[in-house]
């Protein structure tokens, strides 16, 4: 009987490497992140859109890269996307036909270049647009996201 045991044991840890992918890493949280920030943007720019998001990490990188193009500088891009971790002040030499997001509803409040956010709040994501700050940039959002614009 010890010996069948061990004899399953033995099978089932030479079988077990087959399924590597699940000890994986898998960040769900940023796959849906980038997703909704690819339907914000596509109601929001019209062209072809390319994505500045400041001190992005590496996994960061190949989960935006599939639904955008990632530009490396402010001025190459036309939607910025900020969070609240990266340390520096963005300064584009123009600002003109640039979007503006930050994930953090503080400094939407605060700063007028921030036309949105994207921000997760009780576990649940949030989006939200100035009116103001979209008609002062002549943007146009789908009827869709109607619903998250506010007037200040």
């Amino acid at each position: 009987m010890k010996f069948t045991i061990f004899l399953l044991i033995l099978i089932s840890n030479v079988y077990s490497s087959s399924y590597v992918f699940l000890a994986q890493k898998y960040n769900t949280n940023i796959e849906l992140e980038a997703k909704i920030i690819s339907d914000m943007a596509k109601a929001s720019i019209s062209d072809d859109i390319k994505l500045y998001i400041p001190n992005i990490s590496n996994e960061e990188k190949e989960i935006y890269s599939t639904s955008f193009t990632l530009v490396n500088n402010c001025n190459d891009a036309n939607f910025i996307f900020e969070k609240n971790e990266s340390k520096s002040d963005i300064s584009c030499t123009s600002n003109t036909n640039k979007l503006f997001i930050t994930n953090d509803y503080k400094k939407l409040l605060k700063d007028n270049k921030y036309a949105g956010a994207f921000f997760w709040n009780k576990s649940r994501p949030n989006i939200t647009f100035i009116k103001n700050r979209l008609e002062n940039q002549n943007i146009n959002l789908s009827t869709n996201y109607e619903k998250f614009v506010e007037d200040l």
